[in-house]
């Protein structure tokens, strides 16, 4: 139907979320305020009419008390008739219109605006966004974030704005029958408006705090069940129940705060509204008395006191959810009004399709500490050159990915690809050029078949099948079954692909990489989850994969780069050492102590007949 779409949800809104509430409230609704403002203006409509139904009971009073039997219906024709047409008519029509607004054009449409708008500020984000936070606790907060901002706009469409129209008729309505019945009500708004004023900064403050303790409750929780096996491996469920129980305290007692402050706003609430009917029916009374008011005065001022003392209560309790709502949101805010750590140039442009010409001038990079990742390095790689990266932990080998990826930018000179500065260049265009495997390989709870398709969304299942044989994934994936029956291709592999060895996972990344086909393939300890056995075949696919590709392969298990073209040797940040595997041996160096240690100790492989066979020394890339 037309309203399902109302709101555009593509639309990108410019700029990052602002930091003060009221702000942030309208970055999220953009493109939404039309849509809310005629909720609003038929809300109202329907508040006004609340009035009349009290003018009209008291004017059909007045007319009763001052009838004829006889001829009552016969004299007041018009005035029946209009009555009837205005209760069975236009009263539900009005407030149908309303409801329509609040209901079905407002509410669902607002929900999945706020959401899409947030989710696609935080998916921008850098990774050092997701770093230093939990995933459970930014995807509850997202979902919070979008309920609560559609939760407070519903409400003060449907129930803010029906009780301001509502309030606003009643005081004319009062006016009408006399100035000092009308006044009663003002000072008894002002006493109302004392009491929200009071309450509802605190209910806020304590709605923000509660809010917050949900998302540390629900991060500890996740972050948990994510990582089970880790702590059945570790026999650490009491320590981990501790935690969660640590969680769940600090969240009970935010709860309990919102609560007492709760109930004291209940208590206060009751006590103020039974004074109004008290006020304004007694005092028109007592002008009855002094003939100054009609019986149907009586009436009318009767159903709009009783109508607003419900109301107030109402509204009151819908008063609370609001702030308890914007409390959430404000703790939403302090998450995602977070500038983009990474952006593109203002004229930044997409990149075609290059040969593969990676040089680093000068690069450093320590992610903002003062020691760690790369320092002044230096190095070209050639189209279609592959690169062996060795050295140990923390020598700087995953770092020099991660800046060709431009996960982060340098903090000391520029990386060139085919002669562009990458910062020059739209991330995205950057990394449709790299295909790149990793030691914790990435997979989605979704079927085999989409996780590979995800190197190139929309690929044909023939060249999805085909890149799974090429990484030698084809005839386990047809054996795989999940819980509902799904089988091949279509079982779904699990959070994290959890179904699935460790070895398993590698080759689903690895035909994921086969299947993007980019002119550089990044391989971080790509085969390190394999046995020797599948490791041989798997280097044999890699070799066709890896022909015409640029190539840079970071490994610890140096068996695996003897094929490379060069091998650049890390230290500290620093490049030491780069060569051929022969000249390096020959050296003596770093690399030399590496491989002495890791290989010729352990197995006591004769390298240089190794090497030879390998015609290494017919590379182009030789020395």
């Amino acid at each position: 139907m037309w309203f399902a779409d109302l709101f555009d949800l593509d639309r990108k809104v410019p700029g990052s979320p602002p930091g003060s509430l009221l702000q942030f409230y309208f970055w999220c609704l953009q493109g939404a305020v039309p849509v809310i403002g005629a909720g609003v203006i038929f809300s109202m409509a329907a508040g006004t009419l609340e009035v009349y139904t009290a003018l009209i009971l008291g004017v059909v009073i007045d007319r009763v008390v001052s009838a004829d039997p006889d001829s009552l219906f016969a004299d007041n024709v018009v005035l029946l008739i209009g009555a009837t047409a205005f209760f069975l008519v236009l009263r539900p029509i009005i407030i149908g219109l309303s409801s329509l607004f609040s209901s079905i054009l407002i509410a669902p449409n607002v929900d999945a605006l706020v959401l899409a708008r947030l989710h696609r500020h935080t998916i921008e984000q850098s990774v050092s966004f997701f770093d230093d936070d939990f995933a459970g606790r930014i995807a509850q907060r997202l979902l919070q974030t979008s309920r609560a901002i559609t939760e407070t706009v519903v409400e003060v469409v449907n129930v803010v704005s029906f009780a301001l129209a509502s309030l606003v008729g009643s005081l004319v309505l009062l006016a009408s029958i006399d100035t000092r019945v009308s006044a009663s009500l003002g000072v008894w708004l002002i006493i109302y408006a004392v009491m929200i004023r009071w309450f509802m900064p605190r209910i806020r403050i304590r709605s923000r705090n509660r809010a917050g303790a949900r998302s540390m409750l629900s991060g500890q929780i996740v972050d948990t069940i994510t990582n089970i096996r880790t702590v059945k491996l570790f026999a650490h469920n009491r320590h981990e129940d501790k935690a969660a129980l640590k969680a769940l305290k600090n969240f009970r007692q935010n709860a309990l705060g919102f609560g007492k402050v709760a109930t004291a706003f209940r208590f206060s609430l009751m006590s103020v509204s039974g004074l109004l009917p008290v006020t304004l029916v007694g005092g028109t009374l007592l002008l009855w008395t002094q003939g100054e008011a009609t019986a149907g005065d009586i009436a009318a001022t009767g159903a709009v006191s009783l109508r607003i003392a419900q109301m107030s209560g109402w509204v009151s309790f819908v008063l609370m959810a609001v702030y308890a709502n914007v409390g959430e949101a404000e703790d939403g805010m302090r998450t995602f009004a977070v500038p983009h750590g990474l952006l593109d140039r203002p004229r930044a442009f997409a990149l075609p399709r290059v040969e593969g010409r990676i040089a680093y001038e000068n690069v450093s990079f320590a992610y903002g500490r003062h020691g760690g990742g790369l320092e002044n390095v230096s190095l070209v790689i050639q189209p279609g050159e592959h690169v062996g990266f060795v050295g140990e932990s923390g020598a700087g080998k995953s770092t020099f990915a991660a800046l060709l990826m431009r996960l982060y930018d340098p903090e000391g000179g520029r990386i060139l690809l085919d002669g562009h500065d990458l910062r020059d260049v739209t991330q995205e265009s950057l990394r449709r050029q790299i295909s790149m495997v990793t030691q914790e390989t990435a997979m989605f709870n979704r079927s085999a078949l989409e996780n590979i398709a995800y190197g190139r969304p929309g690929a044909p299942r023939e060249e999805v099948i085909e890149a799974a044989r090429q990484a030698e994934a084809h005839q386990f994936i047809l054996g795989l079954t999940d819980q509902h029956g799904r089988t091949g291709y279509q079982t779904h592999l699990g959070e994290r692909g959890v179904r699935l060895s460790g070895g398993q996972r590698q080759r689903i990344a690895l035909a994921r990489a086969v299947l993007k086909d980019a002119p550089i393939l990044v391989l971080d300890e790509a085969t390190s989850a394999l046995d020797s056995t599948v490791e041989a075949s798997i280097q044999d696919a890699l070799r066709k994969v890896m022909e015409d590709k640029t190539v840079i392969a970071i490994a610890h298990r140096l068996s695996t780069i003897l094929r490379m073209h060069r091998i650049v040797v890390l230290e500290n940040g620093r490049i030491v050492e780069q060569g051929t595997h022969e000249e390096l041996l020959n050296r003596g160096g770093v690399f030399a102590r590496h491989w002495d240690r890791q290989i010729g100790g352990f197995i006591g492989i004769d390298h240089d007949k190794e090497f030879a066979d390998q015609g290494f020394r017919h590379s182009k890339f030789g020395s």
